[in-house]
């Protein structure tokens, strides 16, 4: 069971990027998928979640109107789509797959906003 992050960097303000999560050992379609981020000193936190079937979607309050999550469940991955990046959204950020007792986390990707 693997869960692994793609598409971080080093962006400017302002700028836009795309992770990926893709999933491997289990398919994705019965687990609720989320993206969260750590910020160095300061603890996790929950930036997107979205459900099964991909139609209700939620966001923490500082990134609500700039990203948005989706999931290809086909493929098996699942995606967090980030415009407007503020130098406060850096952060390691982390896939997860939640379904009953099951609960399984990517290793994360680095993303920085700086000019």
């Amino acid at each position: 069971v693997q869960l692994v992050e793609s598409g971080g960097g080093l962006v400017q303000p302002g700028g836009s990027l795309r992770l990926s999560c893709a999933a491997s050992g289990f398919t994705i379609n019965m687990y609720h998928m989320s993206w969260y981020r750590q910020a160095p000193g300061k603890e996790r936190e929950l930036v997107a979640t979205i459900s099964t079937g991909g139609r209700i979607t939620n966001y923490g309050d500082s990134v609500k109107g700039r990203f948005t999550i989706s999931r290809n469940n086909a493929e098996n991955t699942v995606y967090l789509h980030m415009n407007s990046l503020k130098p406060e959204d850096t952060a390691v950020y982390y896939c997860n797959a939640r379904w009953v007792n099951r609960d399984y986390w990517g290793q994360g990707t680095q993303v920085t906003v700086s000019s």
